[in-house]
């Protein structure tokens, strides 16, 4: 968490929806809105003008959908914004697409005022945020793909499914991971916190953040969530 405050886009066609986002966090000192969109469009235009530090991004927009809009951000070198994918529908194609093309959370849009709060936190500091249960499903869609096998997941059959193949660590990166490290991606992979890591690993949780910050860098990935969606597409948890 830095000095300055949270620089936050608010994305979604309702505007009514819009408002009460921005109501629920301006209410703290930390974080301040900078701008709204109400299209896939405006949304990748005002990313670009504004550089938030996080977009809330909807699906299912006018134009453009919040994926495409997101595949499209993440994909812009000028723009470092984290991406929380904010649903009135807990889809798994929602949630595996929106993965894929780069978002960092995943959030329903009866998520109490609070968890609204914490996951534009967690994304500002570089954590991601995906509930305990839906990253469950992630790694159980990950496993199954492995397997050949198909979860039966609320999306729809024809979702695009991240790529699972197994791919030996030296082809992927410029420093292999140490023992350690592994270890530690090991268990960011079963969805536990810093605190939890340093406790099953015997480790000061200063140690834990020093392992993650390695680890994202070799991994090429901008957070928590897409060293785990990394590891999982290269075999290495």
């Amino acid at each position: 968490m830095t000095d300055s405050p949270i620089r936050v886009l608010l994305v979604d066609d309702h505007a009514m929806l819009r408002a009460g986002f921005r109501t629920i966090l301006e209410t703290q000192a930390d974080i301040t809105v900078v701008g709204e969109a109400a299209t896939g469009a405006d949304a990748v235009a005002q990313a670009s003008a504004l550089l938030p530090d996080v977009i809330t991004m909807d699906v299912q927009m006018p134009d453009m959908d919040g994926i495409e809009a997101t595949r499209r951000i993440v994909a812009d070198p000028r723009v470092s914004s984290a991406i929380a994918i904010v649903t009135t529908f807990d889809r798994d194609d929602y949630l595996y697409t929106a993965l894929d093309a780069g978002a960092s959370g995943f959030l329903l849009k009866n998520a109490a005022a609070e968890d609204l709060i914490a996951a534009v936190r967690a994304l500002a500091a570089g954590d991601g945020m995906l509930a305990p249960e839906v990253t469950r499903r992630v790694m159980a869609r990950f496993a199954s793909e492995r397997a050949g096998t198909d979860t039966g997941g609320r999306g729809t059959a024809s979702a695009p499914a991240p790529a699972a193949a197994s791919v030996p660590v030296a082809t992927v990166l410029a420093e292999p991971l140490t023992d350690r490290e592994a270890e530690v991606l090991t268990l960011l992979a079963d969805a536990r916190s810093n605190a939890e890591i340093a406790a099953a690993l015997f480790i000061g949780e200063a140690t834990v953040k020093t392992h993650v910050s390695r680890i994202l860098q070799k991994l090429g990935a901008r957070d928590r969530v897409q060293a785990v969606v990394l590891a999982h597409r290269l075999g290495l948890a």
